[in-house]
């Protein structure tokens, strides 16, 4: 199963390019890329059409795709990188997620077999840029573009969804850092605290 990274985010709220800001002495993306590196072997960045990324690893080898349908926001970017992936699902996920766990990604993934999307949802709250994609989706989600809806949740009617419970997200991540994401210059002084205390929890 590949990967899929969206990169494409303008990081307004943050004022500056948010994907190298470091957290724990690295940067976002660097952070994000290795725990990919950990359950596949090829991830796909998906991007804006004329951003600047960061210097890509050698070692990750991604493939970079630029937004198929510009300024279509986070439905538009998983569009993207699913028609480009060679893998009939994808794992999806934000490029600004420093604390992404690879066990629950694994058992996201070995959920996908029989279900177009793999998604967790919390206190009846979807985590759409931490789930799984299959390019069953393609069709209905080219349909809500062209309408203009680019809210995620709509077209998950139209496809076969397995939902994964608070319950069995908290026997791989409790704290539910997974899903923390950096949008704010708070939401990075944040990150780096939970950093620092993980590291000294774990001295």
């Amino acid at each position: 199963m590949n990967a899929i990274v969206l990169a494409g985010g303008k990081s307004s709220r943050l004022g500056r390019n948010k994907l190298v800001e470091c957290v724990g002495g690295r940067s976002l993306f660097d952070r994000v890329l290795d725990v990919l590196r950990q359950v596949t072997d090829q991830v796909i960045v998906v991007v804006a059409r004329g951003q600047d990324l960061p210097v890509l690893r050698a070692d990750m080898h991604p493939v970079v795709k630029t937004d198929v349908y510009p300024g279509k926001g986070a439905l538009g970017g998983i569009y993207t990188g699913i028609l480009a992936s060679a893998s009939l699902h994808s794992m999806v996920v934000g490029a600004d997620m420093p604390f992404l766990d690879p066990t629950l990604m694994r058992y996201l993934m070995e959920l996908a077999p029989g279900f177009d999307v793999v998604m967790p949802r919390i206190g009846g709250e979807i985590e759409p840029l931490h789930a799984v994609y299959s390019k069953r989706c393609l069709e209905p989600i080219q349909r809500q573009i062209e309408q203009e809806d680019l809210a995620i949740r709509r077209f998950l009617a139209q496809v076969r969804v397995r939902y994964v419970s608070t319950e069995e997200i908290d026997a791989f991540d409790p704290g539910h850092l997974s899903f923390f994401n950096v949008n704010t210059l708070s939401d990075l002084r944040r990150a780096e605290e939970l950093w620092g205390n993980a590291n000294a929890s774990q001295a």
